[in-house]
């Protein structure tokens, strides 16, 4: 992990000193809190991609019913030689 302090990563904006130093101060009592959880023990521990759980909840992929091209434009407002006909978006 990279060592920096927010204010060099604020040096960009333009604030007061004042503000620069708070924002710098909160954020770097943030990243310390952070910086606690490489002191924890998690040798053993198993990498997770979740914490559900839950396996596979999607359905499978399974054609119940085909319907052909006619059936489908025949509930279409408007259609053209096996196509669906839709006004026009663009001009010219």
């Amino acid at each position: 992990m990279q060592d920096f302090t927010v204010f060099e990563a604020m040096n960009k904006l333009k604030l007061p000193d004042t503000e620069h130093n708070l924002i710098s101060d909160r954020a770097n009592a943030i990243f310390d809190s952070f910086g606690a959880l490489n002191n924890i023990d998690t040798s053993g521990t198993e990498p997770l991609v979740t914490v559900l759980d839950t396996q596979n909840i999607f359905r499978e992929d399974v054609c119940t019913k085909e319907i052909t091209r006619e059936e489908l434009l025949a509930s279409a407002p408007d259609h053209d030689c096996g196509y669906f006909r839709v006004p026009k978006t663009l001009e010219g």
